[in-house]
């Protein structure tokens, strides 16, 4: 992992997609979660882990999404998850979901580019400043762009 981004990758599967064979547009989001729970997992942060210890979880506030072209059943996807910001009770990533290609396995088409933004709350819902263990990881990793 690079200390600014992460990558992971998925297949489009038929329950990803709509009525006419594109990726249902909410289906994206669900790409981009799986993108930073993994890059959370890269810098050693389990959630489940977080909710035990910390009793925190982080909450989607935001979700700032521009489509840019359709993925298909089958297409491997590579989603580009990168922090931008970690303080106070904030969290906040750019993600870019891009079409690999089926031959060399290179970034083929963007997809999908989006800002978002969580909270750090605590069970019941009340915003909670991000636990102290875990601002170190996030730093190091935290790209300096905005």
């Amino acid at each position: 992992m690079s200390h600014v981004s992460h990558r992971f990758q998925c297949r489009v599967y038929y329950e990803d997609t709509d009525h006419g064979g594109m990726v249902y547009h909410a289906n994206y989001l669900k790409f981009m979660e799986r993108g930073r729970t993994e890059y959370l997992r890269a810098v050693n942060i389990e959630l489940d882990d977080v909710e035990f210890s910390e009793g925190v979880m982080f909450a989607v506030t935001e979700a700032n999404i521009r489509y840019l072209s359709s993925a298909l059943f089958n297409d491997i996807l590579e989603i580009d998850s990168m922090l931008t910001f970690a303080r106070g009770a904030r969290l906040s990533f750019k993600q870019q979901v891009w079409r690999m290609h089926r031959e060399n396995e290179t970034r083929d088409t963007l997809l999908a580019e989006a800002e978002i933004k969580l909270a750090c709350v605590d069970r019941s819902g009340h915003a909670r400043r991000i636990p102290a263990s875990l601002l170190p990881a996030l730093k190091i990793h935290q790209s300096n762009t905005p």
